[in-house]
Formats: C-alpha cells, structure tokens, sequence
C-alpha cells in the first residue's frame, strides 16, 4: 500500500502539481506576500514529493542498507523545516522528483518482445498412428511419435524426417536468407516452417527441450541478466552523505548558527548531479529520433559511447536479405545468356521456391517473354521439369540431375559461385547440362561506408551469421570485415557474445532476425533494423535503425560519445557549483532560501547544457527524417480468416494455402505512426 501511494505521488501528474505549488511560493516571494509559516504554499511541494522521497530513502537504508542520495536529500529536507525554511525544503524535494521522472524515461524498456518470441510456438501438431492422422496439442506429443507436417505448416517439436522431401524456412533459428532443402535422415527445428513437400517426422525431443523453447529460455535468461541502473549520485551517494553532514555540523559549530548548517545541507544535495544524466540522455534520444533512430534506453546510450567492438549479422543487416539473379552461364555455345534465362525462367514460371520466383522476376525485369510449360512437376527440396519450345528441361541441383541420369561436370563452376556466397541451379535441357544460374543476397550500398567509418573512429568489427562460412568469407570481404563466424545457430552467436564480453571488449551487436534475439539482449548495446527487423529482435534491442539505414551506426557512435562527454561535462558543472555554493555558505554569504536558489540555479545550468544536444550536427551524411511520414515494413506470417487488418497497397509473399486457410508473408509501407499501423496489424 505505501509502495502504491508512493509511486502515484512521485508520477507525471502528482509532481507537476507539486511544481505548481512550488512556482506559486516563488511568487509570493518575488512580490512580497507574507504569509503563516502554515500557510506556505511550498508545504504542498513538501508533501506531495518530499513525503514519498523521505520514504524512499528511509526504505533504501533499513531494507537495503543503501545509502543513497535521497537520503542526502531528505536530511536536507528535514533540516531545513526544522528552522522553518519551507521553501528550501520544497525546493530539493521537488528537483529530486524531476529528476526521478526524466530517468525512469529514459531506461524504460520494452518487454512484449519474449512474448511474441513465445507466440511464434506451435500449439498442435498432426500424429500419424496406423496411417491414421489425428490433431493433438503439443504437449501431448512423445518422443518417437511420428508427425506429419504439410505445406505451410510449422514443426512443432525438433524430430528426424523419416519420410518426404521439403525445403523448410529456418530463418527463426539460424537467420539464413535460403529455404534448406530437407530429405529423409535429416534435422528439423521446433518453429521452422515447411515451404513446400508434405514430410514425416520423428519427434526427438519433447516441447519444454525443443530448441524453440532453448531460443526463448536463452532470451529470458539474459533479460535477466540485465544489471538495474544506478544514477551517478547514488553511487557517490556513500560519501557524499557522510561528508555533507561533517561540513553541515563543522560549520554550525565554527559560526555558532545552524542556518549556516542547514544552508550547506541545502547546497549539497545533488540535485544537478541527478539531473546531469537524463536531460543529456533525453536530448540526445530527441535529436536521434529526428534522424529515424529509436533509442528505448538512456543506459544504452551511455554505454555505447565506451563501446570498442561492434559486431553485425550479416543478412537483412550487412546485405538486403532478398535474392536476386547474379550470374547467367551459359555452357551451350548455340545457346546466349538470354536464351539460357529465357528456358530457365519458362521452367520455374510456376514453382513457389524463392529460388524460382527470383530468376522469373529476373526474366520480366529485362523484359523476356516467359512461354508456359508443360508437364510440369516440382521436386520439393530438389528441382523442376517441364517441356517448353526447347524440349525437355530439368532445373534444380545436382542430385536431382544426377537421379534423372544427366552426366554433371561442371564442379569448377559451382565451386566457384559457393566460394562467392551464391546460391546455384544446374538448367539441363534434353539429357545435358546447358548452363548455370547463380543467385546471391545483395549487399547495402552503404555497408562498406559505415564499416570503414566505424574502423575511422578506433572501432573492431566482427560478423556472426547463421550463413555458411564461404559465403561469411565472401560477404565480410566486400564490405571490409576481417574477423567472421559463420554456420552459428543462435545460443552460438549469444555464446561468441559473452565471449568477446569476458575478452574485456565492450560489445554492440547490430541484427534483424529472431535467431539475434538472445545475442542482442545479452551484448552490451543492442540495435536492429527497424523496418525488416522482426517484432522480437526489436523489443530485445536497445536501438532500432528505422528505415534500415545501416549507415547511420557511425553517426549513432559519435552521438553517444558526445552525450557521454556532455554527461561528464554536466557533473563537473554541478560538483563546482556546490563546491562554490558550500565555501559560500560557510562563509555566511547564503542562507537556506538563497542557497536553494543557487542550486537550482546550478540545475538549470546542467539542463541547458545538455539542451544543446539536440540540434548539434554529427554527420552530413545521415539526413533528419520525418517521422510521421517516414515509410516501412512489417514481416510476418498469419492465417487467413485469423486476422483484422487490411490487404490494401499490401505485396503479398509465398501464399501457401492450408486446410486453415491461406498462409503467407506480406511487407506493407505505411507512415511511422502506431493509430495508421493498426490498420495493418490484428
């Protein structure tokens, strides 16, 4: 009950009454009214912030032996209504309660992230017993069983296929930009979700050890381990008490009057220090969020202006995340490059792979007239055939060329394109190879920029990707990374993390995917892309790029270093002006009521300075962005007839239709207000 009361009177609304009362006392001042000891309008400053205050120090010293500076405070306080000086009391309480608030904005975080996390886990799954099919919840599955999961659907445990071939999205575990092609002996993860062939599988593993469950668990435990910030003063607060009450009594004694006491109680109370941190903090979120940088925590902030190693995942981070046409080969030397686009493009025209939908866009993009096939047939996991105006043709990869009995000797080239990060389809027409096809994620334009900027300014880079370590190689090469980690699933990234934390290296982690949730949580600073990041490696981010501009880390860097500096700037201003404000006092050239107006004075000093973050110029390269119209993406999977948004202006993505309905992914563009938001969103 005393918590509850407490937190209602030092909220928003109670302390701007209590700023009211204080403001008319400074009125009656200024024109003279005199009034009752009683009557004192700062009485009402006193109660609303100096009561609940009082509280919060007496509950910090007996509950948690800690002194803190609300204790240096409240005996100023106190001190002050015991010679009758209302006013000076009102005066520190109040700024003390200002300076609450304006924390507790700035290291407010978000935590509706770990609940979507757990949203993403299936709640059924479909168990095959005596070829007979039958629904049951999740947590009725048992290691052994044997599960059925068709197109569009998502595992619901980890198991072995035992039957079927697929390509499963397992972007949620390991961030890859590709479909992995699945057959019979082969691993699948809680979540993951199947693209294409109907498989079975043997369930392994059991809901509460899936390694879903394993992602989610690694995410609580380092929300956990999130250390409570403590304000400057508090951790000075130790010392500053002792020493203030032996300068307060020294002085009473020495001058024989216990104003003088009282007055360098007043001025001691570290009210400018308090302020100090959040008003540099809150400025410079404000100039932050006017380039499209959301920043959820003043701690963050601080902490990365100390930050000497960065590290990136790389796709939908370093590169867009899409796949696009790279290579056209033609080894058919009575067939072009366009010849060879125009036959693979026929042959894929009516295939859902990524894959396939990237070399047909390809196709339209340089205007070629894609013919319909015929007999057409996919191969989940594998490949296509049809006949077209060529005659017959397969595409696909080399085991499924090599199981139609079409000779492959092209290794060179297909190690090539691997070495090069892409992706390759093998086109064979009529029994021989005819070409290749190599397909690759397309790096940012401004990667290689920010990189060279970020090593500019004294900082290390590493990538960790879930991507295979070829294609990490042949990516952090081009933009400028030198140290690289490839082939990690997500508690692997967490664990280079901690790792690279235990090296002494303070560490930001910059990514987009689910599978960087725990890595981002747990790394000292935390920022993802805003617009194709997904909902949970948002709320598990300190920082959110929106727009996904990459290119504005070094300006985020060189923005926490001066808020840092501000922030030291701020507290030697205010240690010198109570230092002064003390000499003063003791020499009986301030009393309470004068002592409390230099202090805060000196509050106001600190609150300017640190004003002049806001419009300070960084770097001529990151444009102000408008907010309320800026444009952006959401990502996300949904069950048609499940959902309340619109469809309108809206792409629709891999539409896979289930026995519930239609599934699919869409990215939609909206301006970056929540109220226009919810039109798209259940």
């Amino acid at each position: 009950m005393i918590d509850e009361i407490t937190d209602f009177l030092f909220g928003l609304k109670m302390t701007i009454v209590s700023g009211i009362f204080l403001l008319i006392a400074v009125i009656f001042m200024i024109f003279g009214v005199n009034t009752p000891i009683y009557l004192n309008p700062a009485w009402g400053t006193v109660i609303i912030s100096g009561i609940p205050m009082l509280t919060l120090a007496m509950s910090r010293l007996i509950r948690e032996k800690w002194i803190s500076s609300a204790l240096l405070i409240a005996i100023a306080m106190v001190a002050s209504l015991l010679i009758g000086e209302v006013f000076a009391a009102g005066e520190v309480a109040w700024i003390m309660a200002l300076g609450a608030i304006l924390e507790d904005w700035t290291v407010e975080r978000a935590k509706k992230g770990l609940k979507n996390l757990i949203n993403l886990t299936p709640r059924t799954g479909r168990r095959i017993i005596n070829g007979n099919e039958e629904m049951i919840f999740v947590n009725e599955i048992k290691i052994g069983d044997i599960l059925r999961i068709l197109p569009g659907e998502s595992v619901p445990v980890d198991g072995e296929i035992v039957r079927g071939t697929s390509s499963l999205d397992q972007s949620i575990m390991t961030g890859e930009s590709l479909p992995i092609d699945k057959e019979v002996g082969d691993e699948v993860f809680c979540g993951t979700m199947n693209m294409y062939g109907a498989i079975d599988i043997k369930a392994t593993s059991l809901d509460e050890n899936s390694s879903l469950q394993k992602l989610i668990d690694l995410v609580k435990a380092a929300d956990e381990k999130q250390a409570p910030t403590q304000r400057i003063a508090d951790k000075w607060a130790t010392w500053l008490v002792p020493v203030a009450l032996i300068i307060a009594v020294v002085s009473w004694i020495v001058t024989g009057n216990i104003e003088c006491g009282v007055t360098v109680l007043v001025v001691f109370c570290p009210c400018a220090l308090i302020l100090a941190t959040p008003t540099a903090i809150m400025a410079a979120i404000g100039q932050a969020t006017k380039y499209g940088v959301l920043i959820k925590s003043g701690e963050a902030l601080e902490t990365l202006g100390g930050l000497n190693t960065l590290v990136f995942d790389k796709t939908g981070t370093l590169t867009y995340g899409n796949l696009e046409v790279s290579d056209v080969i033609s080894l058919n030397e009575h067939l072009t490059d366009e010849d060879l686009l125009k036959i693979t493009a026929s042959c894929e025209k009516l295939s859902e792979h990524p894959l396939a939908k990237a070399i047909v866009n390809n196709a339209n993009e340089v205007k070629i007239q894609i013919e319909e096939p015929e007999e057409f047939k996919m191969y989940p996991g594998k490949g296509v055939t049809c006949i077209n105006s060529y005659g017959r043709v397969y595409v696909g990869n080399s085991k499924f060329l090599s199981e139609n009995n079409i000779h492959i000797n092209i290794e060179s080239q297909l190690d090539k394109l691997k070495y090069e990060g892409k992706a390759s389809i093998i086109i064979a027409l009529n029994g021989e190879v005819i070409g290749l096809i190599g397909l690759s994620d397309v790096v940012r334009e401004d990667s290689k920029s920010m990189i060279e900027k970020l090593h500019d300014l004294g900082n290390e880079t590493i990538l960790l990707t879930g991507d295979n370590t070829e294609t990490a190689n042949y990516f952090a090469a081009k933009v400028g990374i030198s140290k690289v980690y490839g082939n990690l699933l997500p508690h692997e990234k967490l664990d280079w993390i901690e790792k690279l934390k235990n090296d002494g290296k303070n560490v930001c982690m910059i990514g987009d995917g689910v599978n960087d949730a725990p890595a981002l949580k747990t790394s000292d600073v935390g920022v993802a892309m805003g617009s194709v990041g997904s909902d949970v490696a948002i709320e598990a981010a300190d920082i959110a790029l929106l727009g996904d501009d990459i290119g504005k880390i070094p300006y985020l860097k060189k923005l926490s270093n001066s808020t840092l500096f501000t922030i030291k700037a701020n507290i030697a201003i205010s240690m010198t002006i109570n230092a002064v404000a003390i000499v003063c006092s003791v020499l009986g050239l301030l009393n309470p009521v004068t002592g409390a107006i230099v202090h805060n004075a000196g509050s106001c000093l600190v609150v300017l300075n640190a004003a002049l973050l806001y419009d300070r110029h960084f770097d001529d390269s990151v444009k102000i962005m408008d907010t309320e119209s800026v444009e952006h993406s959401h990502y996300h999977f949904h069950n048609d007839g499940e959902h309340a948004h619109s469809h309108d202006h809206v792409q629709i993505i891999n539409e896979i239709r289930t026995d519930n309905g239609i599934k699919h992914i869409h990215t939609h563009k909206h301006a970056f207000r929540r109220q226009i938001c919810e039109t798209y969103h259940s």
